[in-house]
Parts: structure tokens; sequence; C-alpha cells
């Protein structure tokens, strides 16, 4: 649907379009409103007031014992019991764990909900922390794929249609399982040609007719003036008009987070930071003695110790990392995962409206990119090219550079984009697979994959995040077939509230105001991110000891973070680390890297006390998180900062604690460049004749003599008078570039800018230096040639 002038001459689309609107409208007309569908039952409702997750202690024991204390019941999934031995041997009629699931991101986490949901034995663990990978930096849509929709039609690809038909039916039952973290969001399309305005409309309406009875708000269509008011930072040359439709949005590993808790509430054992090291084979006599896998060996990765596990089957949801766990049961079996980079970067929330996100189908080069408000910021991507697959990877400069040259193209000139603006950046590995089994071994595929190995690895791969459910589900009867398992029903994740959204209402975070003396933008935070569990971090709340607000002390003035959650997230959420609280728990490390780095000390500090650290161990800690944020943004010079030196500074470390003031420079959130910077330091000297630093009265004289102007102390006076702010008698180069900056920004001109030459101040950064992005204005045939991305390798969330 992108791309539009390069499909179809204008009077086809218009053609196209007329007729698709027409289809489209009438359906919409006649087809049921929107509605909740009917509730079914479930075994497990809402967690009672006592409830309490078991530690990750009791967790281990029971993966120690293979979980053979994890006791069956009729209905509403197992209930793990007291671990009364230890050391008894194994038996071959133990009744252990029907699965173990490697990867505790999206899909694991699912996969474990729907078979613990089902009566099964569950086991997850999960190498890092939960969400930890692809599923914590992605888009942050929940989506049908509007690009995927132009490939269906356009192409007559079958398996595109299935995929945003799926995707879009599972938006809905995201919505209505994690109300309090997922919600619907209005994306504009602007549009610059008048043709492609109904072009643009009609494939909207048609997303919305394929949502079905699913839609959430159908599309509609505005005018310049409209699409100005509601995202007045666009820029206004040559607009025609504007195209909103709907989809929605979530806070990704929050949201794994409580698939994670919600597994849990129903029976299974989940782990964090236990590897999985080998997978264990044994003669299976019902299958003619093959070997099959009957168990593995786990590392736990805080302490090292090591012990092996059995099961029934063992399912490989690690996302990326597929092939890594494929070999440890096939050595010499052929990758599947084609692993790509998907860049985003974290943008000041001046840069676009709070309430509505853009979407730019015309790129320099193909691909689409999103601009959508989030957390309070507004976040921009997504790129794509290949990579290797790291737990962390590093987001290339050149990426970056790009995002901020696109986002330039379609803002106003009113809004400077500058590298010093972007708060954060993550790359997220795109999980796109390829099928082993088919014929053609080079297509990759953007929706999920199975595959199950001679062994009985059975490996779920691709997809995104708004079909994990679905995936999960598929997996998960797959697993029954393949291990003969016995569950107690069909899945009813559909109509499963995930923790924290049973009681959740959108005015919630009044309630918490009112009780616990909260901040509003606190209350909403912990409403939003928490649900009805915000009640429990609220009570953990200290006292601020002022007038108001009467609880809740922030972590960062800047953000609406608590130190209460830092207990929360140890206490019921499995946070062991630093970065599992600033990245995962919370979403600091996403929002701002310099906060997060002002505020390790502190967030070390309170998790220290709940987890007993010792001062090496902070100090590893906070190594360690300094290390992870080089993935966040943080320049890899500023990583020799140390802990002491954030606690002497009382968290006064400049930008991003670069040592370096030119380092400093690019990162920091000012009004020029460097090269800007630079000229205009040769500027102030020039005009500062008698070399003291200080533009006088004398150096105004002197400057107007040598232009040719009559000069007089009367009339320097004038003139500095009005520049010297502080009336201090003189010009300094800080009062320099606040003039300068007026000169640019505003064109603010005066006899001192005339004097001092600062109109060639607006070119620099026209320059062929300063100039970001290096296809902005490449018309050759190797740029057209960069538009033909493949769909399923253009972005659109990860």
């Amino acid at each position: 649907m992108y791309r539009a002038r390069s499909l179809m001459p204008g009077r086809r689309a218009l053609i196209l379009s007329t007729a698709t609107v027409a289809v489209g409208s009438a359906y919409l007309l006649s087809r049921p409103a929107y509605a909740d569908s009917n509730p079914v039952p479930v075994g497990k409702k809402r967690p009672g007031a006592l409830w309490s997750p078991p530690s990750r202690a009791q967790m281990l024991e029971h993966l120690r014992t293979s979980g053979v204390y994890v006791h069956r019941t009729p209905d509403g999934g197992p209930e793990p019991g007291p671990v009364l031995r230890k050391d008894e041997t194994e038996a071959e009629g133990d009744d252990v764990f029907d699965l173990l699931i490697v990867g505790g991101g999206a899909t694991g986490a699912g996969t474990a909900l729907d078979a613990a949901s089902r009566g099964l034995k569950v086991a997850c663990v999960e190498r890092d922390d939960f969400s930890s990978g692809t599923s914590s930096k992605s888009t942050k849509l929940v989506h049908g794929g509007v690009r995927y929709l132009q490939k269906a039609i356009f192409e007559l690809d079958y398996e595109q249609w299935k995929l945003v038909k799926e995707a879009l039916k599972e938006r809905r039952v995201f919505l209505e399982t994690a109300p309090h973290l997922s919600s619907m969001l209005p994306i504009l399309l602007p549009i610059y040609t008048w043709w492609q305005l109904p072009y643009y409309y009609a494939g909207c309406k048609l997303y919305d007719v394929l949502a079905g009875k699913e839609n959430m708000e159908s599309a509609y269509w505005m005018g310049k003036g409209k699409a100005m008011e509601a995202f007045p930072m666009l820029k206004s040359d040559g607009l025609v008009g504007g195209v909103v439709y709907y989809d929605g949005q979530h806070n990704d590993s929050r949201m794994n987070i409580s698939l994670v808790m919600t597994a849990v509430q129903h029976g299974a054992v989940m782990a964090n930071h236990v590897e999985v090291t080998a997978l264990h084979k044994r003669p299976d006599p019902s299958r003619g003695g093959e070997e099959r896998i009957y168990g593995a060996t786990l590392k736990d990765r805080m302490t090292g110790e090591e012990w092996k596990v059995r099961c029934r089957g063992v399912i490989n949801a690690t996302g990326p990392f597929s092939d890594g766990v494929r070999k440890l049961d096939e050595p010499t079996v052929k990758e599947i995962v084609a692993p790509s980079a998907g860049v985003h970067i974290t943008l000041p929330n001046y840069y676009g409206p709070k309430t509505m996100g853009l979407l730019d189908p015309a790129t320099s080069d193909g691909r689409v990119i999103f601009f959508l408000p989030w957390q309070g910021n507004v976040i921009a991507g997504t790129t794509d090219s290949p990579t290797t697959v790291s737990q962390n990877p590093i987001p290339a400069e050149k990426e970056i550079q790009w995002i901020l040259d696109e986002v330039r193209n379609y803002l106003s000139p009113d809004v400077k984009v500058r590298r010093g603006d972007v708060l954060s950046a993550w790359s997220g590995i795109r999980p796109l697979v390829m099928d082993p089994a088919a014929k053609n071994t080079q297509s990759l595929v953007r929706n999920h994959m199975i595959n199950i190995s001679k062994g009985g690895l059975l490996t779920i791969a691709g997809g995104k995040w708004t079909t994990y459910r679905a995936m999960a589900e598929e997996t998960v009867d797959a697993a029954i077939k393949e291990y003969g398992l016995k569950p107690t029903g069909k899945s009813t994740t559909e109509h499963i509230k995930l923790v924290g959204g049973h009681a959740w209402t959108k005015t919630m975070y009044i309630k918490l105001i009112q009780q616990f003396g909260l901040e509003t933008e606190v209350a909403k935070h912990l409403s939003e991110s928490y649900g009805d569990r915000a009640w429990t971090v609220a009570s953990m709340a200290s006292p601020t000891n002022t007038s108001w607000p009467l609880h809740g002390v922030r972590i960062s003035p800047l953000y609406p973070y608590i130190e209460a959650e830092a207990r929360y997230a140890v206490r019921c959420e499995y946070a062991l680390t630093a970065v599992d609280f600033v990245a995962r728990r919370t979403r600091l490390s996403f929002l701002n890297v310099q906060v997060t780095l002002e505020t390790l000390p502190r967030v070390i500090d309170i998790m220290g006390e709940e987890l007993g650290w010792d001062r090496t161990k902070k100090e590893a800690e906070f190594d360690n998180a300094v290390e992870f944020l080089k993935s966040m943004g943080l320049p890899e010079s500023a990583t020799n900062i140390k802990l002491k030196d954030i606690t002497k500074s009382h968290g006064n470390i400049g930008t991003l604690g670069l040592a370096d003031k030119e380092d400093a420079k690019l990162y920091a959130r000012a009004q020029f460049t460097p090269d800007e910077v630079s000229n205009l330091k040769k500027q102030f000297e020039e005009f500062d004749f008698d070399h003291d630093q200080h533009i006088t009265k004398d150096d105004l004289i002197h400057a107007m003599t040598n232009m040719g102007y009559d000069a007089s102390t009367e009339l320097a006076d004038s003139i500095l008078r009005e520049v010297d702010f502080g009336r201090k008698g003189f010009v300094d180069f800080s009062d320099y570039l606040d003039i300068a900056a007026g000169l640019k920004e505003l064109s603010l001109e005066s006899a001192f800018t005339h004097l001092a030459h600062m109109d060639s101040t607006r070119n620099v950064n026209e320059s062929k230096q300063a100039r970001i992005g290096p296809h902005a204005n490449d018309d050759s045939q190797a740029r057209e040639s960069r538009r033909k991305i493949p769909v399923e390798r253009s972005g659109g969330g990860t």
C-alpha cells in the first residue's frame, strides 16, 4: 500500500480506491458493531488477595526435582507443592514436567501460560532475563500490518492475507486480555499528492474490513487544516491532507512480565537467568528405539550450579537464538534464522502529539518508518540491516542518522532535528526464518513456523508480538500431539485476563491518588504499568515528608518511576540485576540513557538492600549496567565511568559522563552542531578585537569603523544594551551563543548580529559535512533499487 506511485498510475489507483471504499463501506454498515467476546469459563480467575508468587528459590527447587512435586489438578492448572525430598533417585514412573520451554520472551512465556492453563506441568527457563531479547525491543505496536496487506493484494499472496487476518484478530484479544498495558492508537499517513488520498483511504478501509468484528475505530480522511491541527509538527509545504487508521500499542516488556506472572499463577515453574547447556536423549521403545530428548542440563547463571531436569518434551522458543538450541540437538543442522537488525530511537515529547502516531510510507529507500508517542516520549523506527545474533546488539550510528534524516523530511522546519535529541537508541533482532522443509530455502517468512526434529525438539520461530498468543496455542497443540500429553481441555488463553487486568479501569489511578497521596503522573504510570497490582506497589512507597505528594519518592524528577517499584520488582517480579529493573521492569533505559546513568546508584542501593549486595557486588552491577547501556545508545567513550564517580558528583556527570568536551557536543541537547559551535567560536574571536574574551563597546566601535559606519560611543552603548542580557557591560561567549540561537531559530536579527556577521551561521549546517543521511537527495538508480525491499524485511514492528 506504500510507494503507490511506483505500483500503478494515479487514475488506476483512483478507480481501485473508489471500488474498495464502496465495498468496504457496505460491509462496515452491515456488520455487527465491535463488542467484547462472550466470556467462557476459565479455570484460574483473578489472583486472590493473599496470593503472592513463589520465590525464585522455590522455582529452582522444583526444577531440581523435575517437577515431581508439582501436583496436577482437575482444572485450572497444576499446583506447585512443597519439596519434601531432595535426594531421592529417579524413577521411571515419576510424574515429571510435561514440557520444558526454553526462552522467556513473548513466545516462550505465552506458551508456558497456554500449556499451564490446560493443566500441563510446565517449566520455562530463560538464559538472561524475561523479555531481555527482541521482546523488549519492538516497535511497541499491536498491529495487523498494513504493509503486508498491500503485498497480499497486489501479489495475490494468500499467506500474507492470512497473516494480516490472524494478527487483526489477535490485536483484539491483546487489548481485551491486557487492557492496562495496551490501547488503541490513531496513526496518521500524511499525503502530499492529491490522488494518493483516496488510494490510501481505500487501503485503510480495506484494513478495517479485514478486521471484521474485531475492528477498533474506522479509518477516516482529513484535509490539510485538520491534519495540521492533529499533528502540528508536520511539514505543511505541499501537504494535501491525511488518512488516519487505528492500530494498537503496548508496553512490550511489561506485557511479557505480566505473561510470566500469569503463567506462574496458573502453576508454571518460571526461572530467569537459567541456561540450557545440554539436551539428553535415550532410546524410545514406542518409536522403534529412536533416540529422543527426555531431559536437559540447566545452569543457574547467578551461582554457576548445574543440574539435570527431566521432561516429556522440549520446546525451543528462543527467537533469534533458535539455531543455538537446535544445534544442542543436532550439531550439523541447517540454520533457519536470518537475523536482521531493526533500530529505533527515542526523542523528546515535543516531536509529536501525545495521542497520535505517524507512519511515513515513502522513505528514501522504501522502508516504512513509524513515529509514535510512547511512555511520555516519541519513538521512531525502524531500519533493516543484516546483523549477527547477539544478546545486546548495538545500534549502528549510520542507522540512527538515517532515521533522523527521514524524520527531518516530514517535520516542520521549526523542529530542528538534532543528534543530541536522541535520548536512547536500541536495536532489536527481527526473527525472520527460513523453513528447512521448504523447497526454496532462501525464502524468508514473516509469519511463524513450527519445526520438529528427529530427536523431538519442537522449535517455534518467526512471527511477531501481536500474534504471540496464537503462536503459543498452535505450539502447545503440536506438542500435545508430538509428545502424547493429556491436557484438561483446549486452549482458553483468548479469554484469560493477565495479572493486573482483572480490576483495572481507566480511572483507577484516581483511587491511588486519593488513598496513597501520589502525584497524578505517578498514579497514572503505576495504573498503566501494573494494573490492579499497583495497589501493592503503592503500599511499598515511602513517605516523601512533604505536604504533597504524601508518598512516592521518584527515582528521577523527570520520569514517574518511584523507588518502591525497585523493591516490588525484586520481591514480586524476579528482578535480579540492575539491568532487569531499568530495562524491563521499568522502561527507563529505553526512554533516557542519561537519566538511567544518573539514577543507577540509587537503584543499585535499593536492590542491594533487598538482595544483600555488598560494595563489590554493587560495583559489578554498575559496570554490567553501563555495558548494557552501550546497546541503548551510550557512547563507547563514556563507559570508563565508575560507580564512585557518580556517587561523588551526586549524579551531576555532564553529558553521558563524557570527559571529552568535543565528544559531548555531539550528544548534548544544544542548539548547535559541533561544526556550528566551532564556526561561532571563530567569529567571536574575530569580533573580540582586544582578545579579552569579552565583546565590549570598544570592540563594537572597532567593528563599525572597519565596516565603514560612523562609530560613536553612544551608538555602541545602545547596541550593547540590546544584547547585554545580564547588564554586565559586555557579551561573553555564552551570551554570544544565545544571540546566535535566536538568529538561527527565530531570525532575531539586530545591529549586533550584523556587525558579527552572524547571518553566515544559518548556512553552517547545510555544509556537506553536517548533512545527515547520505541519500537524502539521491535520485540515482542505486537509490531506486534500494526501494525494492521485500515486505517481510520492511519493518513495522519486530
